[in-house]
């Protein structure tokens, strides 16, 4: 149904058995799916979770009592849609993650994906915006280019929309490319911090390489870049169609609710995530929303950082991106408001 700075050194911050006299609820919505189950399983062990909520349409009970028995101090509680199950996961968040959703199977594009997600994400978001209002939500259910101006549409019908704490999960763009990099150059991924910007599908995702400090040949560039673009096409097809990416994507959201985590109750200062949000990047072309380095603070969003000095080639492909935003954004919005 619906998973370096990595995990790893996060953890040195963020990860422990002893619980934060400053400590977040935090709703995983989808937990029992592909992704929800290992996200889960990450998050239990931070100690910046007070209380780890978790709702799916079935078996939430015991993806909760298996979680509960790990001994790190965050309270775990399993709902599902029967008595007010949804309204009491999210009663009280300050942090909401939606995997739930549908997995891409074989030939399936993100935009396939839309119908039954869109009504998924729209529910759910209607949801929060009604029992969680102040929540961080943090939107991971594909396509995320449309789902996130959903959710962002669903708030302002009721009132409460605050572009600062709404953030599409784009991290396992900046994850892959990371490693995929580290594994051309034979440098460690902590050497390899690659910037990615623009949406979370196919060309619109745009990474940087020649802001990396590394050096690339003309096919090293086009091959990496098409291998972040479609890194999750390589994915079902070596799942041989039965499944996508979950457990990688589980590591990204970890990585990035711990990052928002630390910024918000931790109050770190310096916090940086790739993340697609409401933008001003590219508003004069028409793209609202757009993934970029984001500072992150205790209201969410900090400081959008500019896109940087970019090449000839990366241009390119920020101009085949921007239209391709537009659209996907657009649906998604029309989704919201059509009659």
């Amino acid at each position: 149904m619906f998973a370096t700075r990595q995990i790893s050194s996060i953890a040195k911050r963020a990860f422990s058995t002893s619980a934060s006299s400053n400590a977040a609820k935090v709703a995983v919505l989808g937990a029992a799916g592909g992704i929800g189950q290992p996200l889960s399983l990450l998050l239990k062990q931070s100690s910046l979770i007070s209380h780890l909520s978790l709702y799916d349409i079935v078996n939430t009970p015991g993806v909760a009592a298996d979680l509960s028995h790990i001994n790190s101090d965050s309270k775990v509680t399993g709902h599902v849609p029967d008595n007010n199950g949804l309204k009491e996961a999210l009663t009280g968040c300050d942090v909401v993650v939606i995997p739930a959703g549908v997995p891409r199977k074989p030939g399936m594009t993100r935009d396939d994906l839309f119908n039954t997600n869109a009504s998924i994400v729209r529910d759910l978001a209607s949801a929060c915006a009604q029992h969680c209002p102040k929540a961080h939500i943090l939107v991971i259910a594909n396509p995320v280019n449309s789902t996130v101006p959903i959710v962002a549409e669903v708030f302002k019908k009721a009132g409460v929309f605050d572009p600062k704490r709404l953030f599409g999960v784009t991290t396992l763009d900046v994850v892959r490319a990371s490693r995929f990099v580290s594994e051309v150059k034979n440098v460690s991924t902590e050497d390899a911090k690659i910037t990615v910007i623009g949406g979370h599908s196919g060309v619109t995702i745009v990474p940087l390489l020649s802001q990396s400090g590394h050096s690339f040949t003309e096919e090293e560039v086009k091959a990496l870049t098409h291998r972040i673009q479609f890194g999750g096409d390589e994915v079902v097809k070596a799942k041989n169609g039965t499944g996508s990416a979950t457990l990688s994507m589980a590591f990204a959201g970890a990585r990035f609710t711990n990052s928002l985590l630390e910024a918000t109750v931790a109050g770190k200062k310096g916090i940086v995530e790739p993340t697609f949000v409401k933008s001003d990047v590219f508003a004069k072309e028409g793209v609202e929303f757009f993934a970029t380095n984001v500072e992150l603070g205790t209201e969410g969003v900090e400081k959008i950082h500019p896109v940087g000095k970019v090449n000839q080639y990366e241009q390119g492909l920020i101009d085949a991106a921007i239209p391709e935003l537009k659209g996907n954004i657009s649906k998604g919005k029309a989704f919201i408001n059509k009659a």
